[in-house]
Parts: C-alpha cells; structure tokens; sequence
C-alpha cells in the first residue's frame, strides 16, 4: 500500500476482499451492488474508500454482522493477518450466535431422510397417493 491510499483510503471491495470477508473482488462486488454491504447504515457503490474507524454493516449469506476498520491492507495475506483488519462488535458476535443455535435445534427438529424408501414404504406411499 502506497502513502496516497494510506492517507485516502481503500476501495471498499479491495478492502472486502483483502480482509478475506469474500472470496474473490467479483463476489464483493456483487455483494455491495446487492445492498448486502453498508457504512453507517446507507447503501454505497464499490468505489468507496474505506478508512479505519468505518463501521460497515455486512451480511453475508444468512448472517448479519458488524464490524469496525481497524486497518487498510491492498493486499490480500494469510487470514490470521486479514483478522487484524477488522474487529466485530460484540452485539452483532452475541445475535450471530443465536442465530446459528436458533438455526442448528430448527435443523435437529426436521427429520432426516434416511435415503431411498424400501418396497414396503413404497407399496404405502402409492396406497396413500391413490395410484395403487
């Protein structure tokens, strides 16, 4: 990172991506002209320079987080350095969290399909769609 981006700040889906919150630009592109990526709670445009103290709002497949900028990296390095980036408000950690409990007992309340029915289960399942 050059002086100029240091002082200016960095492409928010450079940003995005470098901090390892998406897998490639593309999908932090597409991430931001969806809406799912915000700064102080409005919509913006991927060319938005992000600094540090910005508080983005991201929601990332079923789970809403916000987090804090806490540095600019252009480059994209290994994850224990991109988690220095950002840091998650402890709200936002504690909702996260319950909905991934709320999300695993909905799961473990839906009965699992144990694979293709018998010939008996079948005979039964023609006799009560009538087709039998």
């Amino acid at each position: 990172m050059n002086l100029e981006e240091a002082t200016t700040g960095l492409r928010i889906d450079k940003w995005l991506w470098a901090a390892r919150l998406f897998k490639t630009r593309g999908a932090a592109l597409a991430a931001i002209r969806g809406g799912k990526v915000h700064i102080a709670g409005e919509r913006i445009k991927p060319s938005r320079l992000v600094k540090p103290g910005d508080r983005l709002e991201i929601t990332l497949r079923q789970q809403a987080m916000t987090i804090i900028v806490n540095g600019l990296n252009a480059q994209r390095r290994p994850a224990r350095e991109a988690q220095l980036l950002y840091t998650e408000t402890e709200e936002s950690r504690t909702r996260r969290e319950s909905e991934a409990q709320q999300r695993r007992l909905l799961n473990a309340a839906i009965p699992q399909a144990r694979g293709r029915p018998d010939k008996r289960q079948r005979r039964q399942i023609r006799r009560l769609t009538g087709k039998d």
